[in-house]
């Protein structure tokens, strides 16, 4: 298999990235249906008794020493560590590139679509009521965010902040894992592959950012990606194949004896070649 170009494969990033920055940007949805939606979301987990971000959101409120640092991992490593095991991918393991690459594209699309489809307001948007502290708001006098959301300050009004369902932290924390896991060859690696999805998956709840359902379905949607990859590999091969096959000038015929097809170099003959034997 023809190992992938550095050039082609970050204009192809980019070119997700970027479609689904402003797919998830577009699919705002209006708020009440958002509000709607988180509320039912909560009432079935304290119905079921899951509701885990509640205890732990009042753990990283009372505890600075909890919710800044993980204020930190919420703001930054959803962006650092998903291109640094792609980068570590494209360099030490070529032959799983693709596939791993193909699986994380496939599940970010599948997340835009959840996102379209259910627009979701997270717990630290509800009604103070419902006993949520927004810790990102809280703590932003250290970090670089501001009150709105976790991007930069003055900029959360370019995020949807209604896009709680699927987490695609947790499911990209997921995919990191995985290819850790699978592909690190230290015991310290292959920690960390259990490790990061985790500690992303307590984060994002203890940060009033997501309902432990929206954790659940970001693994879904990477589990629903990673059926699809094969097929999508499959139709790319295809693709390619067609596009890059040369093509068969004669359909499989043969010509008649003497007969050539234009541009055709004529097989050599042994005038072409004179024995070197005396």
């Amino acid at each position: 298999m023809r190992k992938p170009r550095w050039w082609l494969e970050l204009s192809l990033v980019g070119v997700v990235y970027a479609g689904y920055s402003a797919g998830r940007l577009l699919a705002r949805g209006d708020e009440d249906s958002a509000v709607g939606h988180g509320l039912t979301i909560l009432r079935l987990e304290e119905r079921l008794g899951i509701d885990a971000e509640h205890p732990l959101n009042r753990l990283f409120t009372d505890v600075p020493a909890l919710g800044v640092p993980a204020d930190f991992a919420y703001a930054s490593l959803h962006y650092l560590v998903t291109p640094a095991i792609l980068v570590w991918l494209f360099r030490r393991r070529p032959a799983h590139y693709r596939a791993a690459r193909t699986w994380l594209m496939l599940s970010t699309l599948l997340g835009l679509v959840g996102f379209t489809l259910l627009p979701t307001c997270p717990p630290r948007l509800l009604d103070a009521a419902h006993g949520f502290t927004d810790t990102m708001a809280q703590f932003s006098a250290y970090g670089w965010w501001g009150g709105e959301a976790s991007a930069p300050r003055g900029l959360g009004g370019m995020t949807n902040q209604y896009a709680a369902m699927p987490s695609l932290h947790v499911g990209w924390a997921l995919w990191c894992g995985v290819m850790l896991w699978r592909y690190g060859r230290t015991p310290l690696t292959k920690a960390l592959g259990v490790a990061y999805p985790l500690v992303t998956a307590v984060v994002v709840m203890g940060t009033a950012n997501h309902y432990l359902l929206d954790v659940v379905g970001g693994a879904a949607v990477m589990g629903l990606g990673l059926l699809l990859t094969p097929y999508a590999l499959r139709l790319a091969g295809r693709l390619r194949g067609t596009a890059e096959a040369p093509p068969v000038v004669s359909g499989g015929c043969e010509t008649s004896p003497g007969e050539r097809i234009p541009g055709q170099r004529s097989a050599p003959t042994p005038a072409d070649h004179p024995s070197t034997t005396r």
